[in-house]
């Protein structure tokens, strides 16, 4: 991914208005972040936790879209998670289910769509290798390569932005 800037990230944001993205606040390692070995930009707000935020590369510049992470983390017996975005097995806190408001007059209505994702939003340092998930026991290999991971990857954020932005 190409470096962003803070104004072409805070402008990108389409299911949030230009107050909310004016006030959010970008990573608190932002100067110094791998863009090399990302496919997007995903963090929790670091001053309103309870927000996280998604900027993807796009031919037209980048798509920005904000979430709502969960304010209690599920504690059941469930031994581990899997994000739906990048396939990367996680014990069961590792994954979140966020909540994006839909873009337009929909999202102003209340109308949502939900991902489960890595919770530290760091897909693409888990496909590299990175970063490890904390995971306990049942760790898979895939044969697929890297490309064919990120490709994957990417088809499924697709999938979901398709969703927020209803295109």
């Amino acid at each position: 991914m190409e470096p962003l800037t803070e104004k072409q990230i805070r402008s990108s944001f389409v299911n949030c208005t230009k107050g909310e993205a004016a006030r959010l606040k970008l990573p608190l390692d932002f100067a110094d972040l791998p863009w090399a070995e990302l496919d997007f930009l995903g963090w929790v707000d670091p001053g309103a936790p309870l927000r996280a935020h998604l900027v993807l590369p796009r031919p037209g510049g980048p798509l920005g879209i904000s979430l709502r992470v969960p304010s209690v983390r599920r504690t059941s017996a469930v031994r581990s998670s899997l994000c739906q975005i990048c396939l990367t097995a996680h014990a069961s806190s590792g994954v979140a289910l966020l909540a994006a408001p839909l873009a337009g007059a929909r999202g102003r209505e209340g109308n949502t769509a939900g991902v489960y994702l890595c919770a530290d939003l760091a897909c693409s340092l888990y496909l590299r290798g990175k970063r490890q998930p904390k995971l306990r026991s049942g760790f898979y290999e895939e044969s697929l390569t890297l490309e064919e991971r990120v490709a994957r990857m990417s088809g499924n954020l697709d999938a979901f932005l398709a969703k927020v932005t209803a295109s």
